[in-house]
């Protein structure tokens, strides 16, 4: 299924090889690449907007772990879409998982919207869940092989910025669809309304080239080049295949390499410790205690129906903008700082929000809420997203990403699950001060363990941990 979006193989070596490289191109592959995080932040925050029109509808009590279920169970099908994705993006390339995503995501978007059963809901968002799993591994994985070194922090974190986009208009959608009446209910409306992007796309998947790290692995050195000739120019794509092919090399004269068993050999091991360790502070720190249920925590603050939504397009507005500027940010200071001041800022949120709970001041409420929201979209928001996608070697960076984002994701469903029995045991000041003291514990490790690796090549960045 892979298409190159440039000349024939056979007819672009040598001297009709670019001289100079296209950034305009470059971008290109990441934008649609990271059309990917768009659905996935579409379908996972949708539910924030239609929560309460489906508690009414299927009968379920608030302050349940039923109600956490119907937030979770899509975010249960992340974790087999990530198992499943690592192995088959090793073995049969990046794209084709993006594309097998894209099927998944539309399957659940119009099945989730008619269900006849709460069972059969269940059923379509888990499937929802695979297609965000599998591209939560496979986007930030393709972006990662295809960029330059010098940008390639800036379009990782593109693909953070889409997840933001997808959040956002989900918010929005959701508010403009809450009066609507009709054969189908509002929420259905809104579930349903991931479709059309789902199938832009798949469309778009199709004209995408597959990653020139995979190529090179596989043995299509000449379409690997002709890719890395039109992204940074013939000299740089000569020098590149040199670090690719030097890195391969490595792998193949190891009796590990290729397995999953590589990853416990000394200075992987460590590696692999960030990259899981990490993966399971980005979540535990909450961030998706506001994705998930902002709309219902403001109600239950004292906001309107109407006024709860419009909070949630704030946060989201907050997020997207936040987030433009990481980007911006993690090539110019680096990913090391941003990794640590980021957290810092949100704990700091996080324990005046316990206040602003305790003592029900709904201004501060929205203030620390959307100044938490602020400082983990400037930070650990996309800066996670770059750092696994760098730190491991490319024969078995999509397996080694896929463990680093499996504990994502289980981190994520026990969040989003156990959120309205937390508000129910320990009151919502006692979560926000549970989840500050998290933002404290990621302070520290990011500290004692995050290395920069700004300007590095992923075979650079492979060496530090690999050399004797």
């Amino acid at each position: 299924m892979t298409v190159i979006m440039h000349q024939p193989a056979s007819q672009t070596t040598g001297s009709t090889m670019p001289d100079q490289g296209s950034s305009a191109y470059v971008f290109l592959l990441c934008a649609v690449a990271a059309l990917g995080g768009l659905l996935f932040g579409f379908d996972t925050a949708i539910i924030n907007g239609a929560l309460d029109y489906l508690k009414i509808h299927f009968h379920i009590q608030a302050g349940t772990f039923a109600e956490g279920f119907l937030v979770a169970s899509a975010i249960v099908g992340c974790i087999p879409g990530v198992l499943i994705s690592g192995p088959l993006s090793d073995r049969f390339g990046r794209k084709n998982v993006l594309i097998i995503s894209a099927i998944l995501y539309l399957i659940s978007s119009i099945g989730s919207a008619i269900p006849p059963s709460v069972a059969v809901f269940y059923l379509f968002r888990f499937i929802g869940g695979m297609g965000v799993g599998a591209a939560s591994m496979a986007s930030p994985l393709y972006i990662a092989e295809v960029a330059p070194a010098r940008v390639r922090g800036t379009l990782v974190a593109l693909n953070q910025l889409t997840i933001i986009t997808g959040i956002l208009m989900s918010y929005i959608i959701c508010f403009f669809l809450k009066d609507v009446h009709g054969a189908l209910q509002n929420w259905q409306w809104m579930l349903g309304s991931a479709a059309a992007p789902s199938l832009f796309f798949l469309a778009a998947m199709f004209f995408l080239p597959e990653s020139p790290r995979w190529l090179t692995e596989k043995g299509r050195e000449a379409q690997a080049m002709a890719i890395l000739a039109r992204v940074g120019g013939r000299a740089s794509a000569e020098a590149q295949m040199v670090e690719i092919k030097d890195a391969l090399d490595h792998d193949r004269s190891d009796s590990t390499s290729g397995s999953v068993w590589q990853l416990f050999q000394p200075g992987l091991r460590l590696a692999l410790m960030i990259g899981v360790v990490l993966a399971v502070l980005q979540q535990i720190t909450g961030i998706n205690t506001v994705i998930y249920y902002s709309t219902t925590t403001f109600k239950d603050a004292g906001m309107g129906e109407g006024a709860a939504l419009l909070g949630s397009v704030g946060v989201g507005v907050v997020n997207f903008i936040m987030t433009l500027i990481a980007m911006a940010l993690v090539e110019k200071v680096g990913r090391r700082p941003l990794m640590i001041y980021g957290p810092l800022a949100m704990g700091l949120s996080l324990a005046l929000l316990g206040l602003a709970f305790k003592h029900h001041w709904l201004s501060a409420i929205l203030l620390f809420t959307f100044t938490y929201v602020a400082a983990f979209a400037v930070s650990i928001g996309p800066v996670l997203w770059v750092v696994i996608s760098e730190i491991f070697p490319t024969r078995i960076r999509g397996r080694a990403m896929s463990f680093s984002i499996v504990a994502l994701w289980i981190a994520c469903y026990l969040v989003a699950f156990t959120l309205p029995k937390m508000f129910e045991l320990i009151g919502k000041s006692g979560t926000a001060w549970f989840y500050a003291a998290m933002c404290a514990v990621m302070v520290v490790f990011d500290a004692l363990f995050v290395p920069e690796t700004k300007g590095r090549t992923l075979e650079q960045i492979e060496k530090h941990w690999t050399r004797p």
